[in-house]
Formats: C-alpha cells, sequence, structure tokens
C-alpha cells in the first residue's frame, strides 16, 4: 500500500537546525580547521575594515579553541525585529549579520552569520565575550550545542577604550571525524593571513600540540611570500612579477613567476583573504590576461617558430602565483567558501591584467623572451607527444599485453584490474581471483621512476606500456582521456614489506604524474596485503604490519612466546597460497583496499616530489636524518 504524501510530512528546519542535520554542506567534517577560519575571517573583516589590527588564537588543551580579536565587538544592543542581542541573532541565525550591504564592511569573506554560527552549531560549547568602546563593560553570553545556554550580560567593568570580540568553543566531536586540527594548515593559513593585509598582527599560542607561541607580522607582502613558498631557485623572473589593480569595486594584487622545470607549481589564491583553493572566476580571467599577453608579445616580436601555436597549458604550465583579490559582496560556490562564482568579473579583470602584463613584458623584453621560451618548449613538447599518441593509436587496435589474464566481463563498473608485483605472486593472484571480473598483470623488473618524465619518455618502459595498454588510456602530465578506460578499480598490489612500500609509491607516482584524472576520479586503489598470519590456537588473524600486529596481540592478550600462539611472516605476496591471497586481499568482503585521492592543496603531490624528485637530493637526505625513523609520514 502507496504510503500517503501530505503537508504534515514537509520539515522545517528553524535557525541552526539545517547545519546540525547536513554540516557536510556547511564545512569540512573531516576535522575543524574550517570553523576556527571562519571565526578568523571574520575578525579579519574587521581588520580589513581598518577596526582592528591584532588576532589571537589559542589552541587549549581541552580541544577548545579562542579566538580574541580588537575590532569594534559584535553588537549587544537588541535587534529591532527580532528583540534580542544582536550577538544572539548572529550566533543563531543563518544569514544574518551587517555584510549584505556596504554600509559597515566595504570588503568582507562574506556574511557575518553565516560562518560564525555555523561554528555554533557544530559546537558543544560557545561562548563570546565582547568589549565596546566607550562602554567600560565586559559582556557575556553562552551557548551549548547551538541553543542559548546564558544569556547576554555583563560581567564586569573594563577601561573604555577596549573594544573587541572573544569566542571561545569546543568542536562537537559527533560532527568530525577528528577532533584533532591539521595545525600545518592552520599555520600556514594564519601565516598567508598576515601577509595579505598589510598590519595586520596574528598570535598563535598552543597549547594543546606543544609548539609554543608564533606571532605573525609580515612586511614583506606577496613577492616575499611567493619566493618563501617555491620549491625551486631557477625561476623568472629573478625579482617576480608584480603588480596589482586598484577600481573603485576592487582591488587585486599578484606575483608571479615561471620555472622551466617546474613538478611541483605553488599557486594559491584569496578573496577578501580567504582562500579559494578551488580557484574561480577571478583565477581564470588572471589567468587568461597573463596568456593573452605572452600570445600578443611573442606575436610583435616574431618569436614563435613556424607551425608553433601556444595553448593557454603551453604559457601556464609552469607558473606559480599568488593572487589577492578584495571585492564588495563576493558570490561564492557553497558556504566552505573555497571558490569565487562572481561571473561580472571575467571580462574587466582580463583586460586589466592584460595589459598590465603585456606593457611590462615590452619594457623587460630580454626576460619576456626566456618566459617565451619556456611556453615554445612545451609547446613543442607537446606536439610531440601528439603526434606519438597518434603513431601508437593507428597501430594499435587494442594488442593487450601478453601477461595480462583478463576478466571475462566487459562492465566498466564492475571489471578490476590489479598490478601485481612479479610472476610468481601473479601467479598465485592468477588463482586466487574471480576471473569473471578480476584481471592480473604481473609487472617485471624495476619500476621506472616516472616523476620527472615526459609522459612521451616512460613509455620507453615496458612495464609502463603494458600498464597503459592494460587500462586503454594513454598517459599525459594534462589531460587523459578516459573514453576507453577498461577497468573501474586500478589496484596496486605489492609485498606488504619496504620493498614492497617503494614499488607501490613508484606506482602511485605514475598515475599522480601521468594519468591524474583516474586518480581524482576515484579509480586508482592501493591493496593492503598482510604481512604476518597469527595462528592462536583455532583462531587466524591476518595483520598489514608490526604496529597492526602489536596492537592484536595487546588486545587478545597474547605474547609472541606463548604456547599455542604461531606467528608467519609472509616473505612476499607468492609465500602466500592462492586461498590465503583470496581470502585476505581479493574478496570483497574482507580486502583492505585504500583509495588514492587529491587533496584540494596538493599535499600529495608535494610529498611524492620530496620523495622521488632528483633535485631535491639534499633536501630528502635531511629528511630522512632528522625523521627517517617515523613510521609513515603525513
Amino acid at each position: 500500500m502507496q504510503k500517503k504524501y501530505t503537508a504534515s510530512d514537509i520539515e522545517v528546519l528553524q535557525g541552526i537546525e539545517p547545519v546540525q542535520k547536513r554540516p557536510g554542506m556547511y564545512t569540512d567534517t573531516t576535522c575543524p580547521n574550517h570553523l576556527v577560519q571562519e571565526v578568523i575571517d571574520n575578525s579579519v573583516d574587521e581588520a580589513i575594515a581598518g577596526y582592528g589590527k591584532e588576532i589571537k588564537i589559542i589552541l587549549k588543551k581541552d580541544g577548545s579553541i579562542i579566538v580574541e580579536d580588537n575590532g569594534r565587538g559584535m553588537p549587544v544592543d537588541k535587534h529591532p525585529d527580532f528583540d534580542v542581542p544582536g550577538v544572539e541573532v548572529i550566533m543563531t541565525n543563518l544569514h544574518s549579520g551587517a555584510k549584505f550591504s556596504e554600509k559597515n564592511y566595504r570588503y568582507s569573506g562574506g556574511l557575518h552569520g553565516v560562518g560564525v554560527s555555523v561554528v555554533n552549531a557544530l559546537s558543544s560549547f560557545l561562548k563570546v565575550t565582547v568589549f565596546r568602546r566607550g562602554d567600560g563593560k565586559e559582556y557575556l553570553t553562552s551557548f551549548k550545542n547551538g541553543d542559548l545556554s546564558g544569556k547576554l550580560k555583563s560581567v564586569g567593568n573594563c577601561p573604555k577604550n577596549k573594544q573587541g570580540t572573544i569566542i571561545h568553543f569546543l568542536p562537537n566531536e559527533k560532527y568530525f571525524e577528528t577532533l584533532d586540527l591539521n595545525s600545518k594548515e592552520l599555520v600556514h593559513l594564519i601565516k598567508a593571513k598576515s601577509i595579505l593585509q598589510a598590519g595586520l598582527k596574528l598570535t598563535l599560542v598552543d597549547e594543546k600540540y606543544g609548539s609554543g607561541t608564533q606571532e605573525f607580522h609580515h612586511k614583506g607582502g606577496l613577492k616575499d611570500y611567493l619566493i618563501s613558498s617555491i620549491n625551486c631557485s631557477d625561476y623568472y623572473p629573478k625579482d617576480t612579477y608584480f603588480n596589482s589593480i586598484n577600481l573603485d569595486n576592487y582591488d587585486m594584487e599578484w606575483s608571479i613567476v615561471w620555472d622551466s622545470e617546474a613538478s611541483e607549481p605553488f599557486q594559491e589564491s584569496y578573496v577578501n583573504l580567504i582562500p579559494t583553493s578551488q580557484g574561480g572566476t577571478h583565477v581564470n580571467s588572471f589567468r587568461s590576461g597573463i596568456i593573452d599577453a605572452m600570445r600578443e608579445f611573442c606575436e610583435k616580436h616574431n618569436l614563435l617558430p613556424k607551425n608553433i601555436k601556444l595553448t593557454p597549458e603551453d604559457v601556464w604550465k609552469n607558473v606559480s602565483f599568488i593572487l589577492s583579490l578584495k571585492m564588495n559582496n563576493p558570490q561564492f560556490s557553497g558556504q566552505i567558501k573555497n571558490k569565487l562564482q562572481s561571473s561580472h568579473l571575467l571580462s574587466n579583470l582580463n583586460s586589466q591584467v592584460k595589459d598590465k602584463f603585456e606593457l611590462w613584458l615590452n619594457h623587460h623584453v630580454e626576460t619576456g623572451e626566456t618566459l617565451a621560451d619556456i611556453a615554445i618548449k612545451n609547446a613543442q613538447d607537446r606536439i610531440l607527444s601528439d603526434k606519438q599518441a597518434s603513431k601508437k593509436s593507428s597501430t594499435r587496435n587494442i594488442i593487450l599485453p601478453s601477461r595480462l589474464a583478463d576478466c571475462i566481463s566487459k562492465d566498466i563498473k564492475e571489471n578490476e584490474l590489479f598490478l601485481v608485483e612479479g610472476d610468481s605472486a601473479g601467479g598465485s593472484a592468477k588463482q586466487a581471483r574471480d576471473k569473471s571480473y578480476q584481471a592480473i598483470l604481473p609487472l617485471r623488473g624495476k619500476i621506472l621512476n616516472t616523476w620527472e618524465l615526459s609522459s612521451s619518455k616512460i613509455l620507453e618502459s615496458k612495464e609502463v606500456k603494458d600498464i597503459s595498454l592494460a587500462i586503454g588510456v594513454e598517459p599525459n602530465e594534462e589531460k587523459v582521456n578516459t573514453d576507453n578506460l577498461r577497468y573501474g578499480k586500478i589496484c596496486i598490489l605489492s609485498d606488504a614489506d619496504s620493498d614492497g612500500m617503494h614499488i607501490a609509491t613508484l606506482l602511485t607516482a605514475l598515475f599522480f604524474g601521468h594519468f591524474k584524472e583516474l586518480v581524482s576520479s576515484g579509480h586508482i586503489y592501493v591493496a593492503k596485503p598482510p604481512l604476518y598470519r597469527i595462528d592462536i590456537k583455532r583462531d587466524t588473524y591476518y595483520v598489514t604490519d608490526d604496529i597492526e600486529k602489536a596492537k592484536l596481540l595487546k588486545k587478545l592478550k597474547i605474547n609472541e612466546d606463548d604456547a599455542g600462539c604461531s606467528i608467519t611472516r609472509f616473505k612476499g605476496l607468492g609465500e602466500m597460497n592462492p586461498s590465503q591471497l583470496r581470502d585476505t586481499t581479493l574478496a570483497k568482503k574482507t580486502r583492505k583496499l585504500i583509495q588514492l585521492t587529491i587533496t584540494s592543496n596538493n599535499k600529495d603531490v608535494s610529498i611524492i616530489n620530496k620523495l622521488l624528485s632528483k633535485k631535491r637530493t639534499l633536501e630528502r637526505k635531511e629528511w630522512l636524518e632528522s625523521k627517517g625513523n617515523l613510521v609513515q609520514i603525513d
């Protein structure tokens, strides 16, 4: 019988209920970093408006956070429509605040109440202390699980010239995977705010993680910040290209360099000091302006070889930049504000950037020609790679590698390919697989370090070529065509020991560097085979490493030398019989697969670059000497 659907079934979520119902729509629920950023952003808005110069962030031992500023202080008088203090309206209502018009803030990070009310909604407790200039009083209001628990009241006196807001909150663990902050990202954010807003001093007091007190008060600006952030010394122009635009409705400044061998460009953009990790219209306009100016410079000075035409990626491939836009009424793509959508900026910003960069190039012709040479070399490499790909596609009517044990199914959503280390392990895997949907490709010999090689160069390796043929996708540093992809899951399967981890790292680098779309679209996995088999009387356990082994023995209250306890260490996948390999590594219900993803800040790429780049040998040696004892790195 069909259930009736009536008006009584309609739910209307009031106040901050929508946030508590669907927190992932309003913040990053991995950890509370974004909550801290929202509170800092409101304090920064006061600084941008000219009402505050200092912000203090305290990470308490109990996991709570305090953010204190010397801005004007949240309003404590009653709101004319709600008949409650302004600070209470801000904390308990979405889309409330003083930033809808330009009356109080010319530039701001968005709606005052959206960010801070989200923080309140997702906190176990939140306290707001307010000081208003000329008042001479200290006000306090408090909230529990988003609801008002202590009405606003005066709790003491203070100097009449004191002003500011203190927000103390504890994120609620039920909304987050972990309450541990990513302190490295937080420090980076605070440092960037101090650089982007001249005269602003930020202090971070770390009582929880033991980093002590750090002060951020920079005078060097974007140029110094960019140079300190890029991982190379061979960049152009040597003094960086810095410029700015100042108009009635927005201000923008930027610094940019080119590195002819950049494998890890540094690219950051901000809108009203809020990081836009996904870019947006300001980055698109800036990029178009730079590219258009470079093309016109090349044509004017007859720099392009015959039959060479620069594509946007030829110019942009080696670019590192930092871009800061301040504008009124920014429109973001979501509550997290990581992408700007203000479309009216496009044409104006594009032409402004183009004119300024073209003028600079024509005043610095020698440097301009160096930058043009970098773009032209990229174009030549691209054309060569396209020719090689065309030649391969015309001669290969999908002749699959002879070593590939393919599956029967043609359903890409179901099919899985396991890249297995060695013939011995490959033989066991072929017997252990479900051949209806699982394919096995054994890999022989040492896997090539492809991290700093071109996609055309890596195809000289038989192993890489076989992988490309098997999956049906050609490698490309920029963008791969996935139309002919043959498997929905491509799984790296190597031994559980250190040698196996090395091979898995090299294969991971191959996919991050030359099949990036496969990673970002969720097709690449790493299988976790066991390193140990533990038999305790009649029970059998499999664990992937020494840490997991120790945890299991502790949990079972067993010592390794106890009677009835037998521990077998697998030297490799080939030592496991097919049934063991099937149960531990291949069977869907019992296996462990880790899906590779790409973080918004390219942290994964940075780690791979540190591990495999030939240009960072000295840095890698120093890192190994200081942290080589770590089992894993973040």
